[in-house]
């Protein structure tokens, strides 16, 4: 039985989530929450042997991808796959280390992002007394929005320097206003600097910090040079190339928290008195009555049965009694339909509820849209 939703029926909100991204790089390789590979799969194609394309079948509506030109599309046969450009597949963290006095077209773009947030603080600023972002040695690192959603969460970021194995250095955002201040250990080489700052919205993390985090060790952290050189921040993330892992006894974590806002629709759906108290399901007719199930048919007639007895499933306390008949049903599925009657989502009960024809029940629906 199909009901429309009335007037106070249907609310839709918004809940904003933070969820928790790790990243661990050891030995030259990412984990990505604590999984090895560090990248986001964006499609399940990635573990099938189904090429992970888009694709419409054409039909009446006359739909199709931008790159299929008008001629092409012509010689499709109504009911033919057209399909699109490939998905891309996986996303990872990328970490570009621009020394001294190199050129750096990712950082030049993002000259009037760091000036509008120069208010914040100083540090932002992508030409001051605190140095030149346009010439000094420094290390930008970038996030996909498919990490984070609509922003990183203030002050959630975290970045953690290992040698081997112990923590010599920790940056966060104490103060959420996107400097990142060196934190511990305790009494460590720079501690209570800015290292640098985030990029909340744009997804990125600029590293200035060219202090000294260790008082001996050194190690090829500056792949273009030969010189061995000490840990520092903008060395933050240093990975192998071509399979040999530069730093050995380095290794860095790096996590933080997303923004997504997740829109709801809460709907409440009723069984009043009186109704929904009948049922399609075989089991609601008593068993036996198999010559009585097939309609009445003949040229210009089809009436289904009107004699057929349903079930009674009342209980009673007496022994060797029956309750009085009652029309019961159990319900179990609540489908969710569009517009145009097309079944678009399906509630299921934990346990079926049921409903005599005296009694009313409200059911609280959610969907995530």
């Amino acid at each position: 039985m199909l009901k429309k939703f009335k007037e106070g029926d249907l609310f839709t909100n918004t809940v904003r989530a933070h969820p928790q991204s790790e990243f661990i790089i050891s030995n030259g390789v990412i984990h990505y929450d604590r999984v090895t590979g560090g990248e986001v799969r964006l499609n399940e194609f990635l573990t099938s042997s189904v090429a992970p394309y888009p694709f419409i079948t054409k039909d009446g509506t006359m739909g199709a991808f931008k790159t299929v030109t008008t001629t092409a599309f012509g010689e499709f046969q109504y009911g033919s796959i057209i399909t699109g450009n490939s998905y891309p597949q996986t996303i990872d963290i990328s970490s570009h280390y621009n020394p001294a006095g190199s050129s750096r077209g990712k950082m030049t773009s993002l000259k009037n992002t760091l000036n509008y947030y120069a208010p914040l603080s100083r540090h932002y600023s992508y030409s001051s007394s605190l140095g030149d972002k346009s010439s000094q040695a420094l290390r930008l690192v970038e996030l996909s929005a498919l990490h984070y959603g609509s922003s990183i969460k203030k002050g959630s970021i975290a970045c953690k320097f290992y040698l081997t194995g112990t923590l010599i250095a920790e940056l966060k955002d104490e103060n959420r206003n996107g400097e990142l201040i060196q934190v511990g250990p305790q009494g460590s080489p720079g501690s209570g600097s800015v290292a640098g700052v985030v990029l909340y919205r744009e997804g990125f993390l600029v590293l200035t910090g060219s202090w000294d985090l260790h008082d001996s060790y050194t190690d090829n952290f500056v792949p273009e040079t030969t010189a061995s050189v000490a840990p520092a921040w903008r060395h933050f993330l240093t990975t192998g190339s071509s399979g040999i892992d530069l730093v050995p006894s380095s290794s860095f974590a790096f996590d933080f928290q997303g923004t997504q806002d997740v829109q709801v629709i809460t709907m409440f759906t009723h069984a009043p008195k009186g109704e929904l108290n009948h049922s399609n399901n075989p089991t609601y007719i008593q068993r036996g009555q198999i010559e009585l199930r097939s309609p009445f048919t003949s040229s210009n007639i089809y009436r289904e049965r009107d004699n057929l007895e349903i079930v009674n499933t009342s209980k009673t306390p007496w022994t060797e009694t029956s309750a009085s008949f009652e029309k019961i049903t159990y319900i179990s599925k609540i489908g969710i339909y569009d517009n145009e009657q097309n079944l678009i989502a399906i509630a299921k009960v934990a346990t079926p509820v049921r409903k005599k024809e005296a009694d009313a029940y409200s059911f609280k629906l959610k969907l995530d849209i």
